[in-house]
C-alpha cells in the first residue's frame, strides 16, 4: 500500500510539473464546470416538471413517465457531450506538453473541434448507458444501487483510455473503446490504484481547504462563520479544477504510455513502468 500511494504522489508531482508549465490548461476544467452548471440550470425546470426530479415522491413515477425519459436523456447527453469536449481538448494539450511543445488553449479548442463527430457519438453512447444505468437504480432503491454501482465500475474500466484514443487516434466511439481495452489487456497493471493516489492526496488537500469553515463555527461569530465559509468555498472549488486538470493530465500520460510505450516528457520511467505490468 505504501508503495502505491509512493507511486501516486510521484505521478501527482510529475502531472503537477506539466500543469505549472502551462497553468492556462486549467481553463479548461473551468469552461467545463461552467458549461455543465449552465445545461443544469437550462434542464432544471424541465426536470422537474417532467418528473424526472422529484422531492419526497416515488421514484418510480419517472419509469412511466415517456416526457421525463427524453428530457433526462437530453440532459445527459448535453452533459456528457461538455465534459468529453473540454477534457479533449485537455488532453490534446497534454499530449502536446508530452511532445516537449507548448500548447495553447486554440490547440486544444482546434483538436476538440476537429473531433467534434467523435465527442458527438461518445457522448450519445455514455449518455446510453449512464441513462440505463439510472433506470436499473430507480427500479429498485438497494439492489439497484448495488448492480448500478458494479456495472458503472465495469464500464469505467472499459473506457479508461477512450477520450485520448479519440483525441490520438482520431477513433469512432466503439472503435474507441475497442482500442481501449485492448490497451488495458496488454498493460494492465495498477493504472487505477495510480489514478486513485492522485485521489487520495487531492482528498487530504480538501480536508486542510475545510479548516477555515471549522474555524468560523468555532469562533462562533456570524462574521467568522461567514467568512470561514467563504474562503472554504474559494479553496474547495479551486482545489476540484486543479483536481480534475491532474486527473486528465495523468490519464493523457498513462495512454501516451501504455499504448505508444514512450515516457512522456516530466514523467517519470521507472514509476510509469510500476504502474504497468506489461504483458508480452
Amino acid at each position: 500500500m505504501f508503495e502505491k500511494l509512493s507511486n501516486g504522489w510521484e505521478l501527482m508531482k510529475s502531472s503537477a510539473q506539466v500543469l505549472r508549465e502551462s497553468t492556462s490548461l486549467l481553463i479548461f476544467p473551468v469552461l467545463s464546470a461552467i458549461a455543465s452548471l449552465m445545461v443544469g440550470l437550462s434542464f432544471a425546470l424541465p426536470l422537474f416538471f417532467s418528473g424526472a426530479v422529484t422531492i419526497n415522491a416515488d421514484a418510480q413515477q419517472v419509469t412511466h413517465n415517456p416526457v421525463a425519459y427524453v428530457i433526462l436523456f437530453a440532459f445527459y447527453f448535453c452533459n456528457y457531450f461538455v465534459i468529453v469536449f473540454f477534457n479533449s481538448a485537455l488532453v490534446a494539450c497534454a499530449v502536446i506538453r508530452f511532445n516537449g511543445g507548448t500548447p495553447t488553449i486554440s490547440d486544444g479548442l482546434q483538436a476538440a473541434v476537429a473531433r467534434l463527430p467523435q465527442i458527438a457519438a461518445w457522448s450519445l453512447v455514455t449518455a446510453t448507458v449512464g441513462f440505463l444505468l439510472k433506470i436499473v437504480e430507480s427500479r429498485s432503491e438497494r439492489v439497484g444501487e448495488i448492480v448500478s454501482g458494479l456495472l458503472g465500475l465495469a464500464w469505467s474500466v472499459a473506457t479508461f483510455f477512450v477520450v485520448p484514443v479519440i483525441v490520438v487516434e482520431k477513433a469512432g466511439p466503439f472503435e474507441a473503446m475497442k482500442r481501449s481495452m485492448s490497451i488495458l489487456r496488454r498493460s494492465w497493471g495498477e493504472a487505477f490504484v495510480g489514478n486513485q493516489g492522485i485521489g487520495f492526496f487531492i482528498f487530504l488537500l480538501a480536508l486542510l481547504g475545510a479548516i477555515p469553515a471549522g474555524i468560523g463555527i468555532a469562533l462562533g461569530s456570524g462574521v467568522a462563520i461567514a467568512v470561514g465559509i467563504a474562503v472554504t468555498v474559494v479553496l474547495e472549488v479551486g482545489i476540484a479544477i486543479v483536481a480534475a486538470a491532474l486527473h486528465t493530465i495523468l490519464l493523457g500520460a498513462l495512454y501516451v504510455f501504455a499504448a505508444e510505450g514512450r515516457i512522456p516528457q516530466a514523467f517519470d520511467g521507472t514509476v510509469l513502468r510500476s504502474a504497468f505490468a506489461r504483458r508480452s
